[in-house]
């Protein structure tokens, strides 16, 4: 048997997918962003080794825009996948990668404030114990800590906010209000949202004082579960270890997984690479770096992007040599977050799919749902979404 390892670069989009005219940050339409390629051309972006897999020709092939730097021949198969779930969110892009795209419209809260519905905004503080919210808004995390946190401190009000996704996040302070209080809440308020097609609520612990307010590892995802087998259901059912590395086990509500890994993405990296060294046959991890979006994309840190690619880029050369024969490796992302572009939301973009283990070729435009057929057929494991392998 054989292992597979399937790595999701959060946000590594690689240019507006055909039905971006339809999703937006604030009024403007997601038309034209490209993540990738308006990182290179706003500097210089030294990734070799994700050039030499195909990320510049993937590029290339999904909206014709130069990409400075990222010119090598690849060594490995490429292509670029568009997504057909009616989402730009985390949720909606794993589940597709994972064979099961949303059957659903999801749940937006609007761009006003208060952005949440008066029973909502009661039930969150009936579960909080507290006599209201601060927030209750469209915000960026660490901005919205920022402007409410000392308040926070002093009545103990759980900071709220939402985006352009499909969630629901709540801040508080680790000490004052409680790590596990916290986790709690949102446990609890998640059944209730996920009726209502809301795809995540997320627990956003911070620490320190104000001026110096930080979030801390301990982050959550309570999302809604799939509502069909998964690649890692289907892994699971056929005997196959499954091993989920970062947010992984959060978004897919640790169904069909084993073991679930977690940390900042430099830890992360230290457990896929224990993972490539020690995994067994036949096993499948699915792993997925966080920070290129969370800290990166939605901040419109273009420099941090870059430094961050550069990053992943040289802890993946040192990976690679130690992969198995036999091995698969696939480098993708769920979506675009792209730091040029206005706003603060994702971005919705096609997305790389770089393979290592099957020799060097162009695979053309795929889906989404591609990638889970190419693992399963991999795995020699029953595929029971949609997709066709490209293997």
């Amino acid at each position: 048997m054989t292992r597979a390892f399937l790595v999701v670069i959060d946000s590594v989009g690689i240019g507006g997918a055909p039905d971006a005219d339809a999703f937006f940050n604030g009024s403007l339409p997601d038309t034209g962003a490209n993540t990738v390629a308006h990182i290179a051309q706003a500097q210089a972006l030294t990734v070799p080794i994700l050039d030499s897999l195909g990320l510049g020709a993937a590029v290339r092939l999904a909206s014709g825009d130069d990409v400075p730097g990222l010119d090598a021949a690849p060594t490995a198969a490429w292509g670029a996948a568009q997504e057909v779930s009616p989402g730009k969110d985390t949720p909606s892009g794993h589940w597709e990668l994972a064979g099961v795209p949303v059957p659903w419209d999801w749940t937006y809260f609007p761009d006003t404030q208060p952005a949440l519905p008066a029973d909502l905004t009661a039930l969150i503080c009936k579960l909080a114990g507290t006599d209201g919210i601060h927030g209750n808004c469209h915000a960026s995390g660490t901005a919205i800590i920022d402007a409410h946190g000392a308040a926070h401190l002093q009545d103990g009000w759980p900071i709220v906010y939402t985006s352009a996704d499909s969630v629901l996040q709540i801040a508080a302070h680790e000490e004052s209000f409680g790590l596990d209080r916290l986790l709690k809440l949102c446990k609890d308020l998640a059944p209730h949202l996920h009726a209502m097609k809301v795809g995540r609520v997320i627990a956003r612990p911070f620490l320190g004082a104000p001026g110096r307010f930080k979030r801390t590892a301990n982050r959550k995802d309570y999302a809604i579960a799939p509502p069909s087998p998964t690649l890692c259901d289907n892994a699971q059912a056929a005997g196959r270890k499954v091993y989920a590395v970062g947010k992984i086990g959060d978004i897919f509500s640790m169904r069909g997984i084993d073991e679930n890994r977690k940390g900042e993405d430099r830890a992360l990296m230290g457990h896929l690479s224990d993972l490539i060294d020690t995994a067994e046959d036949g096993s499948f991890t699915f792993a997925n770096f966080v920070e290129f979006d969370s800290l990166y994309g939605h901040r419109r840190d273009i420099a941090g992007y870059a430094d961050h690619l550069e990053w992943f880029d040289g802890a993946l050369g040192d990976l690679l040599p130690r992969l198995r024969d036999g091995d698969l490796l696939i480098v993708t992302a769920d979506h675009g977050n792209d730091p040029s572009w206005p706003g603060t939301d994702h971005t919705r973009e096609q997305v790389p799919v770089l393979v290592h283990g099957i020799g060097a070729r162009a695979l053309g435009q795929l889906a989404f749902v591609d990638v889970a057929a190419s693992v399963a057929d991999h795995l020699n494991i029953p595929h029971t979404g949609p997709g066709k392998s490209f293997l």
